[in-house]
C-alpha cells in the first residue's frame, strides 16, 4: 500500500442519555422507529426480562430530537448506569446528557478503563435488518438456555458497506451481541441452539468473536470470500499471515 485517502468528517460533540424499561412489544412492533430515534441507539437486555433493561441513545449536540424524558414509554435515568448491573458506571463514557467530543461519547467505555466486564467471552451475529424482529423473537425463546451463561446482550444497527469480509456487506444489518460469562464449555453448549435459530435468517458471525458454525454454512454468507481467498494466495503465498483459523476458513495453500 503506497497511498491512502481518508474521508474525514469534521469533529462534532455528542450527548448520551439512558432510558430504562422499553416494552418488548414496542421494540418488536415499531423496531425501525425505536432504532432510528437517535444518531446511535443500543438496546441492552438479558432476554428473560419483561422489558428491555436499557436504551442507550447518542445524539449530536444541537440535533433536533422529539425525545424528552420518555423513550417509547421508558423513563430517562437520572443516575449513570453500566449496562452490566454489577459493574461500576465510572468505566462508561459520560451519560445524563452531558455534551462532549464524539471521541469521548460514541464508545460505551472510557479509553482508560477496561471495556465491558473484562472477564468474558463474546459472540455477535449480524442479521439482515429485514429479519431483525424474527431474530429477536427467536433469541427470546432461547432465554432460559442463554441467561445462565450471559452477562448482557446488546442490540444495535449497522449500515451496509461494500467491504468483502464485513458482516454488513451489501445489507443493513442488526447486531445481536452477547457478552458471556467466561465459561468456555457453557457458552459452546448454548451456541448450537443460537446458531440454529439465527443462521437460517442469514446471520453472519462477527469474525473476531466466538462462533461454532458446525454445519459450515457461514462461508456461503460472504459472497466475496472466494475473491478474498484468491487475493490472500497472491499476496501471501507462503502463509505468513495465516493461523489455524484462517487456514480452516480459507483452505490450505
Amino acid at each position: 500500500m503506497t497511498q491512502v485517502t481518508l474521508d474525514i468528517r469534521p469533529t462534532f460533540d455528542v450527548r448520551q442519555r439512558l432510558f430504562g424499561g422499553v416494552p418488548w412489544d414496542v421494540v418488536l412492533d415499531d423496531f425501525d422507529a425505536v432504532t432510528s430515534a437517535a444518531y446511535s441507539v443500543s438496546l441492552f437486555t438479558t432476554w428473560d426480562e419483561d422489558a428491555v433493561a436499557l436504551a442507550w441513545l447518542k445524539e449530536p449536540d444541537g440535533a433536533d430530537t422529539p425525545i424528552g424524558g420518555d423513550f417509547f414509554g421508558a423513563p430517562a435515568l437520572t443516575e449513570p448506569r453500566h449496562m452490566i448491573p454489577a459493574m461500576d458506571a465510572r468505566d462508561t463514557t459520560q451519560q445524563l446528557g452531558v455534551v462532549g467530543p464524539w471521541s469521548e461519547r460514541l464508545a460505551h467505555f472510557r479509553f482508560e478503563f477496561a471495556p465491558s466486564d473484562g472477564e468474558e467471552i463474546q459472540s455477535e451475529y449480524l442479521v439482515p435488518r429485514a429479519h431483525a424482529v424474527d431474530a429477536i423473537r427467536a433469541v427470546r425463546e432461547l432465554a432460559p438456555v442463554i441467561a445462565p451463561v450471559l452477562q448482557i446482550s446488546e442490540i444495535r444497527t449497522v449500515a451496509a458497506d461494500d467491504l468483502w469480509l464485513s458482516s454488513a456487506y451489501g445489507a443493513d444489518v442488526v447486531g445481536l451481541h452477547f457478552t458471556w460469562l467466561r465459561d468456555q464449555a457453557g457458552v459452546e453448549a448454548v451456541l448450537p441452539a443460537l446458531e440454529a435459530a439465527l443462521l437460517p435468517l442469514g446471520a453472519r458471525p462477527h469474525w473476531g468473536k466466538l462462533y461454532l458454525d458446525r454445519d459450515t454454512v457461514v462461508p456461503d454468507l460472504y459472497p466475496r470470500l472466494d475473491d478474498f481467498r484468491t487475493l490472500t494466495e497472491r499476496l501471501d503465498p507462503e502463509g505468513v499471515f495465516r493461523n489455524p483459523f484462517l487456514t480452516r476458513l480459507l483452505g490450505a495453500l
